[in-house]
C-alpha cells in the first residue's frame, strides 16, 4: 500500500519508530500512528482535525479548491444534470444508476415510504411544542421496535433494507413533525411523486385540497438535498461511524448522527443566518452591520460568509446562489424586508474589496436558509431537513464502515491531567 515511512524520535530511546506513509487517491498523506501504541505512546489532536479517522471511497472536499466531490463527481456537475435519486444511488453503489437501476431504485424507496401506523400514536407523546429536532431523535431511534425483522448488521440483505427503510421513510417522518407541531392532519406520501416533490406534498398539502408542488419549488428543494447528501468525516458523519462501531442498530446509529447535527455549531448554520438578517431587519441598518462586521474587536459576525473547511469558496454555495434566485423571482417576494436586506448584503460581499480579500463569499448555509424561508418553511424545520438530505450520506458511511474487514470499536484515547492515585485518609 505504500513505501513511504516516517521517522518519529523518541526522548530516552535511540533508534527511531518507522511509521508507514498512505498516499490517497485525492488530498494529502496520511502517517499511520498506530505503532506508537505499542510504544506506550498516543498523540494528541483535539477535535480530531489532523487525525484521518477512517479510510473512505465516498466523499473528498479539498477546501483550498472549494471543490466537493461525490465518489468522484463535483457537486456542480450532479446538481447540474442529476437529481436526488442519482445522487443516493451514487452514494450508495459507487456509480451513477442507469434508467433501468434507477427505475428499480426509486421502486424500492417507494415501497418503504410509509410508516408503520403505531407510529401515529407514538407522535402524541410528544407536546405540541416540541422542537421538530426533538421529536427526530426519538422518532428515527424508534424505528428499530418497529422494524426488528432487519438488525442484525452482519447481514448484507437486513443492512440494505435497513438502508432502504432510512432514506425513505425520513422525508415522511420529518413532514409529520412539522405538521405535528402546527396541529395539521399527516398526509400519506404518494408515490407516483419524485422524492422532493412527495416531501413538499406532505409538508404542505391539505386532505381537503387537491395540488401538487410548483415545479421551480420541487427542483430547489431536489437541490437542497443534494447538496447537503453528504460532507466527508464531518461530527455527525463521525457520531454515526463511532455509535456504528459499537454495533448499534442502523435506526440507533442515524440518530445519534441526528443529535449531533442539532449543535448549533453543526446544523444550526442557516438556522443562525436567518435570525442575523432577521436582527439587521432594513437595507438601512446593513451598513452599521457591516462597519461592525469589519472591526476586528466588536465581537459582531456576519453568519452564513465563509466557511471553516472551504478556504476560498463554498462550491455548494455557487449552485444555490441560482436557485436562490430562480425561487424569488417565481415567487415574486424579493420587496420583502428580509429578502431585500439577504440580496444587499449578498452584493456587498461579493463587490467589497474587503470580503473578497478575506474570502468571506456567501456559503450554502446563507442561501439555502434564504431559499426555505421562501417556501414558507420554518427556522425550527431548517435542521431537520437538513437531517433529512444528509441521511442518505450517513446511511452510506455507515454501510462501508460495518462492511469493513479491520472495522474495530472507536476507542479515542486522553491526555489525563487529573490527580494520581491517592488514598482516602480517615
Amino acid at each position: 500500500m505504500t513505501n513511504k515511512t516516517a521517522k518519529l524520535q523518541l526522548p530516552d530511546r535511540e533508534d527511531s519508530i518507522e511509521l508507514p506513509i498512505y498516499e490517497p487517491t485525492l488530498g494529502n498523506d496520511v502517517i499511520d500512528v498506530r505503532p506508537l501504541v505499542k510504544e506506550g505512546v498516543f498523540t494528541y489532536d483535539p477535535g480530531f482535525m489532523a487525525t484521518a479517522s477512517c479510510e473512505s471511497k465516498i466523499t473528498f472536499i479539498d477546501g483550498a479548491k472549494g471543490q466537493l466531490l461525490y465518489r468522484g463527481y463535483s457537486i456542480d456537475d450532479l446538481a447540474k444534470n442529476a437529481d436526488f435519486m442519482d445522487v443516493a444511488y451514487l452514494l450508495l453503489n459507487g456509480e451513477l444508476p442507469d434508467a433501468k437501476e434507477k427505475e428499480e431504485f426509486i421502486s424500492r424507496i417507494n415501497n418503504h415510504t410509509m410508516v408503520h401506523e403505531q407510529m401515529l400514536t407514538f407522535f402524541n407523546g410528544f407536546r405540541r411544542d416540541a422542537h421538530p429536532m426533538a421529536i427526530m431523535v426519538g422518532v428515527i431511534g424508534a424505528l428499530s421496535s418497529f422494524y426488528h425483522d432487519s438488525l442484525d448488521i452482519t447481514n448484507p440483505e437486513h443492512r440494505d433494507i435497513s438502508g432502504f427503510r432510512i432514506i425513505a421513510k425520513i422525508p415522511t417522518i420529518a413532514a409529520m413533525c412539522y405538521r405535528y407541531s402546527n396541529g395539521y392532519p399527516f398526509v400519506y406520501p404518494q408515490n407516483d411523486m419524485s422524492y422532493a416533490e412527495n416531501f413538499l406534498h406532505m409538508m404542505f398539502s391539505m386532505p381537503s385540497e387537491t395540488s401538487r408542488p410548483n415545479k421551480i419549488l420541487v427542483d430547489a428543494m431536489d437541490k437542497i438535498f443534494i447538496l447537503h447528501a453528504d460532507h466527508e468525516q464531518n461530527a455527525s458523519t463521525s457520531t454515526v461511524r463511532l455509535a456504528g462501531s459499537s454495533g448499534a442498530n442502523p435506526f440507533a446509529c442515524i440518530a445519534a448522527g441526528i443529535a449531533c447535527l442539532w449543535g448549533p455549531a453543526h446544523g444550526g448554520a442557516n438556522e443562525a443566518c436567518l435570525n442575523m438578517l432577521e436582527d439587521i431587519g432594513s437595507v438601512d441598518n446593513i451598513p452599521e452591520a457591516i462597519r461592525r462586521a469589519k472591526d476586528k474587536n466588536d465581537p459582531f459576525r456576519l453568519m452564513g460568509f465563509g466557511h471553516r473547511v472551504y478556504k476560498n469558496f463554498d462550491p455548494r454555495a455557487t449552485v444555490m446562489r441560482e436557485t436562490c434566485h430562480e425561487v424569488l423571482d417565481e415567487l415574486q417576494i424579493k420587496d420583502q424586508p428580509l429578502f431585500e436586506v439577504a440580496m444587499e448584503l449578498e452584493k456587498i460581499a461579493l463587490e467589497d474589496p474587503y470580503f473578497i480579500e478575506k474570502k468571506l463569499y456567501p456559503n450554502v448555509d446563507f442561501y439555502s436558509g434564504i431559499v426555505l424561508t421562501a417556501l414558507g418553511i420554518p427556522k425550527n424545520m431548517f435542521t431537520v431537513i437538513f437531517a433529512l438530505a444528509r441521511a442518505t450520506g450517513w446511511v452510506s458511511q455507515w454501510e462501508e464502515m460495518v462492511a469493513e474487514k479491520n472495522q474495530k470499536i472507536g476507542r479515542p484515547r486522553q491526555l489525563y491531567t487529573g490527580p494520581r492515585e491517592r488514598k482516602i485518609n480517615k
